[in-house]
């Protein structure tokens, strides 16, 4: 009950951001929006959860298992409402390794889809930011976005820097984390039993590297794919506000309203990627126009992703698991 209390409060506070920022104008900008535009947008994210399965699919093909694409999606979609519903997006990888372990799929090897999936998202971040970067030398940028962006550029390049130290010295790195579960006094029988999950995770991973280097650029393909279409949502929901905030901008916007929202650990960073997005936007486009976007965008991107993704979640993954969802700590 706690759980769901407070991510009562966190949506309720993601709510009301934008009301208070927009006031009196806010009604009258979301009754001018264009309702084909609004189905257009909702359209964009069931491509993208069409996207995401067809990725899913191919980085399954490694581990020698096909899944049809209609249950793929309702995966994909159950995945992204555990990611939307936990604190830090928690939940995912777990409801992802429960739903491919009924399909027969290892934990180790599920693991290693997940990670792949990641890692290239982090790659697509990593060039859309260096996108920007490059964007924003021939374009005027104030000195705190200038800030962000640089410091979103250096975040990232460690975080890829980080998995490939990982990768590249994996014993050292199993020493170290041995060595901390002894000082924490875990079990010997333990240590070795994670010890063991991990190898049998590397070597699962290994065999998703070894995919066909035209599969592995289809699958990146599709990532750039699914998040070029998922980051005009904002964009396009300016358009039809009328202001023209050139896309790289709206794109940074939600790279670091989206982190923002991560680093908050509420569900789905609600409350903190309103208040980040309406900080960096309200200068650019007035307060009502970016209260009336930042609703628009929330509402397609996460609202609608709990609404749709919800049910379909309840029939693939059940009761036991959701209630092993609510109960995780932040």
């Amino acid at each position: 009950m706690k759980r769901l209390a407070w991510l009562a409060v966190a949506l309720l506070a993601a709510i009301v951001l934008p009301w208070a920022l927009g006031g009196g104008e806010l009604l009258a900008r979301l009754r001018g929006f264009p309702l084909p535009l609004l189905l257009g947008l909702f359209a964009m994210i069931g491509l993208c959860w069409t996207l995401n399965a067809l990725r899913l699919r191919l980085l399954l093909q490694a581990q020698g298992k096909t899944l049809g694409l209609a249950r793929t999606i309702g995966m994909v979609m159950a995945t992204e409402f555990a990611i939307c519903a936990t604190p830090g997006g928690s939940g995912g990888p777990l409801t992802l390794v429960a739903l491919l372990d009924r399909q027969g799929v290892p934990p180790a090897r599920s693991g290693a889809v997940f990670a792949m999936d990641q890692l290239s998202d982090l790659l697509f971040f990593c060039l859309a930011v260096a996108g920007v970067l490059l964007y924003a030398l021939f374009h005027n940028l104030n000195s705190r976005l200038e800030w962000l962006l640089a410091g979103s550029a250096v975040l990232m390049s460690l975080a890829l820097l980080a998995c490939w130290g990982v990768a590249r010295h994996q014993r050292r790195f199993v020493a170290l984390t041995g060595y901390l579960f002894m000082r924490a006094r875990m079990s010997r029988p333990r240590r070795w039993r994670w010890a063991r999950r991990w190898l049998h995770f590397v070597h699962a991973f290994k065999d998703t590297l070894g995919m066909p280097k035209s599969l592995l650029a289809l699958a990146f393909f599709l990532t750039c794919s699914h998040w070029g279409l998922r980051f005009s949502v904002l964009w396009l929901a300016l358009r039809g506000l009328g202001s023209d905030l050139a896309w790289a901008w709206s794109l940074l916007v939600q790279i670091l309203s989206l982190s923002a929202g991560q680093f908050s650990l509420l569900p789905g960073g609600a409350g903190a990627a309103e208040l980040t997005s309406a900080a960096l936007l309200a200068p650019m486009v007035g307060k009502p126009t970016a209260a009336a976007a930042i609703l628009i965008w929330r509402v397609v991107t996460y609202y609608f992703y709990l609404l749709a993704g919800a049910p379909v979640f309840v029939l693939m993954v059940g009761k036991p698991l959701l209630r092993r969802l609510m109960a995780l700590r932040s």
